[in-house]
């Protein structure tokens, strides 16, 4: 596919305070640099990011909520009351519920966990899940990563006695924008605290790890390998309290005590050193997220809390095969969606396409690479007994579930995040959703929105070696909201460029005698371009290249150009 074409914007900053800083802080300055386009601008702040740990994350009772749900939880508990949780199927929704139910069960609680089906039950918190808890003799419901939005399932438990406790994280677009919220016996969503929210971007498992430690009174560290795993699922910024919980669960994964994830992890083909955030999105997560893309996600909730290595090794293998077979459907459906939106870039503001047998669980993914394909915003559908079911992602610039609540006079339900969504409506809607949304996103969306690639600093490939390798590893994990910084460095030879793999771009750059190995994954089609300019500019990440035992410093490009 053709190469989208992006702007190039460096960010710079005032060389004397640079220096300065560098020297507080012992680095150099083109860490300094990044720190300083992280928004961290002050030597404290700068010391709270580089030292702090999961022991620095702040108090839980300052979430709106706690109070009341940890004293109904301990009520509960303490009368000997069943208490259901209730999640959902992606990972961070299992990962949450698996955190909660442990910690109840340590508290000597009678737990019941369910995980609802895609396929059966839809999205969150829905009636099906009251029925279920009645039936068990449950008097307390508590729901993770769902549930700001179930108002007629909290209605069904109060009018059958049951308490209703909602965790959650999504937005509370409720009821098509009106102001009330479901009338639960407390709701624990950082997001309903808006501006005040003393950890606005907390996930699902974030939420129920903070509601952990509420109730234990101390953090139960066992749990951080779960809590990051859902955190780096759901794509949340990794700032605040996201970070340390990412930074301090990565070292819980790497030594995990659960055989379930151990277990996952052996098939994932992981190696011996501590996961990255990035490793575990494309190798461990996919699995996870398969159960319920493909099957019944309650069978995350099993491998996470089981104790035997027997059940823990079937879980982990038939995970990986669902994924397997995720994948192979996948390709089919977006191969399906490319056809039908035809070779050409399609002309709308929001991509809408969907079908008649498209497999559910996977027209997220398809939505993603949608979006990475077009730089548009997208919107896959399912279609089955005349309901179309969607998956939407988004580019930054654009609120998706903004733009669908705005439609609300033709759908049937939604709810999700700034980047990514879910939606149900009528089949016979469609053209008209699909118009109303693109009219949303045409008044938001800026007129040059054109892709841009943002550089944290300018440098000379001569200063890209293992001491500066060693001094960004002080800023990770990278992922969202902390993004592997991007140098450039301009007037470079290209040496020898290459196609390897399936279309990859390798080579050496060099400048005044200084030759370092590159690479550029899905560049293939620059090579002519390359071939045919004198010197090139990079913009690159560096990263330590340990492939057959050894290390060296080697260039992972996200862009290249001809110089000026």
């Amino acid at each position: 596919m053709p190469l989208i074409q992006k702007r190039w914007l460096l960010k710079r900053t005032n060389k004397d305070f640079l220096e300065y800083f560098a020297r507080e802080l012992d680095m150099s300055p083109l860490v300094a640099q990044v720190l300083v386009n992280r928004d961290i601008k002050t030597t404290e702040q700068a010391r709270y990011f580089l030292h702090s740990t999961i022991d620095s994350i702040g108090d839980p009772f300052r979430l709106s909520g706690m109070e009341k749900a940890t004293s109904e939880i301990c009520r509960a508990v303490a009368h000997s009351e069943k208490i259901f949780v209730s999640g959902d199927y992606d990972t961070d929704g299992t990962t949450a519920a698996a955190i909660l139910t442990e910690t109840l069960r340590g508290m000597g609680a009678s737990v019941e966990c369910f995980i609802p089906s895609r396929f059966k039950d839809g999205y969150g918190f829905h009636v099906q899940a009251v029925e279920r808890a009645r039936e068990l003799g449950c008097s307390l419901i508590v729901t993770v990563d769902c549930g700001i939005s179930s108002y007629a399932a909290v209605e069904a438990a109060r009018q059958y006695g049951i308490g209703v406790i909602i965790t959650d994280h999504h937005e509370p677009y409720v009821d098509g924008g009106g102001s009330e919220l479901p009338r639960a016996v407390s709701i624990i969503n950082p997001k309903i605290e808006g501006d005040n929210s003393p950890f606005p971007n907390l996930t699902g498992a974030g939420v129920a790890l903070m509601l952990s430690r509420a109730l234990l009174g101390r953090m139960d560290k066992g749990l951080l390998d779960m809590a990051a795993l859902g955190t780096i699922a759901d794509v949340a910024p990794l700032t605040g309290e996201n970070r340390l919980i990412v930074k301090d669960g990565l070292k819980v994964l790497h030594e995990t005590r659960r055989p379930g994830l151990k277990a996952l992890i052996k098939c994932s083909g992981i190696n011996g050193r501590i996961p990255e955030p990035d490793m575990l999105s494309y190798m461990l997560i996919p699995k996870i997220n398969a159960a319920g893309r493909m099957d019944d996600a309650s069978n995350v909730v099993r491998l996470l809390l089981t104790e035997d290595l027997n059940e823990a090794q079937t879980l982990a293998e038939y995970l990986t095969k669902l994924n397997q077979e995720r994948q192979k459907i996948e390709e089919e459906v977006f191969n399906s969606a490319l056809a039908k939106l035809g070779a050409i870039k399609p002309h709308g503001r929001v991509i809408v396409v969907g079908d008649e047998g498209w497999h559910e669980g996977v027209i997220g993914i398809v939505a993603s690479k949608l979006v990475d394909r077009f730089n548009l915003p997208s919107i896959v559908f399912s279609i089955k007994g005349g309901i179309a079911r969607g998956s939407a992602r988004s580019v930054p610039d654009i609120d998706i579930c903004k733009a669908i609540s705005s439609c609300t006079q033709h759908i049937i339900q939604f709810g999700g995040h700034k980047q990514a969504a879910g939606v149900k409506l009528k089949a016979t809607n469609i053209p008209l959703f699909e118009q109303a949304v693109n009219e949303f996103v045409e008044g938001a969306r800026d007129a040059d929105s054109s892709p841009t690639i943002t550089i944290d600093v300018d440098c000379f490939i001569k200063d890209v070696n293992m001491k500066l390798m060693s001094e960004l590893s002080r800023l990770a994990p990278y992922g969202c909201g902390n993004p592997d910084p991007i140098f450039g460095s301009r007037g470079l030879l290209a040496i020898k460029p290459r196609i390897v793999g399936k279309n990859h771009l390798k080579l050496k750059l060099g400048h005044n005698g200084f030759v370092i190995d590159a690479i550029g994954y899905d560049m293939g089609g620059l090579i002519d371009d390359i071939e045919n300019s004198e010197c090139v500019d990079a913009a690159f990440t560096p990263i330590i290249n340990d492939y057959n035992g050894g290390r060296c410093v080697q260039l992972n490009i996200k862009a290249l150009r001809a110089s000026e």
